[in-house]
This record gives C-alpha cells, sequence and structure tokens, in this order.
C-alpha cells in the first residue's frame, strides 16, 4: 500500500545535477511539495541552481540537512563520501533512511562508515528523473526494512520506473541505464547530423530525431515486443531502412553500443573496488 508522503521530509547532501534532477522530479509530479526538501552544497552556485530549479531550501550545513530530514540522499561524488560519511554519522538516528545515489560506492562501506545498524539503501538513478522519465534500480542492506524499500521504490517510481536488485547487478545498471542517457543523447545527435547532411534545417532535424527515438522506445515498452520483431516491421526487402541497417552493421555499431555500455560497468567496478 502506498504511504502517505505528505509529512514526509527529505534531504540531499549534495545539490548536483541528480540530487536536482531528483528533486525536481519530485515537485513536478507533486510528490513531495518544495516545503519538504532540504540539501547543502559546498559549491554555492550548485545550491543556487538546485533551490532554484525544486524550490527547495539551502541550508548550510550538511549537519542541518540531517536534523531536518527523515530520508538522506547522499548525492556527492565517491571521492568525497568518506568525508560525508564522517560528518554524518554523529548526527544520524534510527530515524533516519539514508540512500546512497552514488556510483561505486558499496552497502558495506556505508554500513562501516555510519554503523551496521543504520537503514541504507543504495540507488542508481538517471537524469531522465527530471522528466519523469527515469529508470532507475535499487539495492538494501544494513537494518532497511521492507517498508524502506516499499518507500524507495514508492519514490523512483513518481519519476520514471524502478526495479529491487541484488546489489552485485548495481554495476551493469549503473553501465545501462546510468550512462545510457549519454549514449543515447549521442545517437539523437548523431541522427540529427543525418538530417541535417541530407539537407534538413538542424532544429527539424533534432526534433524529428529526439521524437523517432521517444517513439520507437515507447513501442518497445508499450508492445511489450523484442526490439527484433519491431525493426524487422520497418524493414522492407530492397528498402530505405535495410540499406540503413547495413550500413550501421558495416560500422559495427551494435557491438560499438555493447562495448560503452561494458566500459561504464567495468569502471563502475573499479570504482567499487578502490
Amino acid at each position: 500500500m502506498p504511504q502517505d508522503l505528505s509529512k514526509l521530509r527529505v534531504g540531499f547532501i549534495g545539490a548536483g545535477q541528480m540530487a536536482t534532477a531528483l528533486a525536481r522530479g519530485f515537485t513536478a509530479t507533486r510528490t513531495l511539495t518544495p516545503q519538504q526538501i532540504f540539501a547543502a552544497d559546498a559549491i554555492a552556485a550548485a545550491g543556487a541552481r538546485f533551490e532554484e530549479a525544486t524550490g527547495g531550501k539551502i541550508l548550510s550545513t550538511n549537519a542541518e540537512v540531517a536534523s531536518s530530514a527523515d530520508v538522506l540522499f547522499l548525492a556527492v561524488k565517491p571521492q568525497q563520501m568518506t568525508a560525508v560519511l564522517a560528518e554524518l554519522k554523529p548526527q544520524l538516528t534510527a530515524q533516519h533512511l539514508v540512500i546512497s545515489i552514488a556510483a561505486g560506492v558499496p552497502l558495506s562501506t556505508l554500513a562501516t562508515a555510519l554503523g551496521a545498524d543504520r537503514r541504507v539503501i543504495r540507488v542508481m538513478p538517471n537524469t531522465p528523473c527530471l522528466v519523469g522519465a527515469g529508470a532507475s534500480a535499487y539495492a538494501t542492506g544494513g537494518t532497511a526494512t521492507p517498508a524502506d524499500a516499499e518507500l524507495v521504490q514508492q519514490l523512483l517510481s513518481t519519476v520514471g520506473m524502478a526495479a529491487s536488485v541484488p546489489e552485485t547487478a548495481l554495476d551493469a545498471v549503473t553501465g545501462l541505464s546510468g550512462s545510457g542517457p549519454a549514449f543515447v543523447y549521442q545517437f539523437i545527435e548523431a541522427l540529427s547530423d543525418g538530417g541535417v547532411r541530407a539537407g534538413l534545417p538542424r532544429n527539424l532535424a533534432t526534433h524529428l530525431a529526439a521524437q523517432t527515438v521517444l517513439g520507437a522506445a515507447q513501442m518497445v515498452l508499450v508492445t511489450g515486443q523484442h526490439p527484433g520483431p519491431l525493426k524487422d516491421a520497418v524493414t522492407s526487402p530492397g528498402g530505405t531502412t535495410i540499406a540503413g541497417l547495413h550500413a550501421l552493421e558495416q560500422a559495427g555499431f551494435r557491438g560499438a553500443v555493447m562495448d560503452a555500455v561494458v566500459a561504464a560497468w567495468e569502471r563502475s567496478q573499479e570504482l567499487s573496488n578502490r
């Protein structure tokens, strides 16, 4: 059963792009009001952007955020995490749920730094949360309860889709959906460049490219079909599409995309093993 979020207080330690995307998604979908959101960031400009985008309140210190929130999103860079965890440990109580969105920081690190009795969940979201189209996965640890997992599922589902996975799968999630938007943006840009090369105005080419990617993705999600048959349905014998697909195969398109996901997955594993 969905939990009542009307009194939930959510804090962000770090107010960068991913924190802003999540918080803006929560307010845009009216899951939370701006008055329920707090954040702190060592970089004043980041805090100002967060405040402008979300309406949430920027506080002076991480300790103030911890004392103002029930749920804490740790949204700092992995190399900053050790210092942030040491700073937060004295501020945390049994009432806090801690959610880390830092790539490559395992639950064991969080438990060691904060205490094995702390309720911690590790999440890998992506930036399309900003427009309610995120693809997130999460793994529970410590003494996180089923209700905690349900709360995370509920929050993330308001800004896209969310899946519970074993922690061992989060590096792969990072390589696919965490880094994937950048790969898709590059594909959209390349589609647009192709349109411009063929004589279309840039604005129209980019709009057509982005809408084409959106529509194709919706076809996969709505129909539930494998992408292969959907591709075949567009591909007439001796037609334009098969000529284009042949060019992609000659260029090693599918292998390059798989290599990109694997490279991001391997980098996430490197970060986890530091």
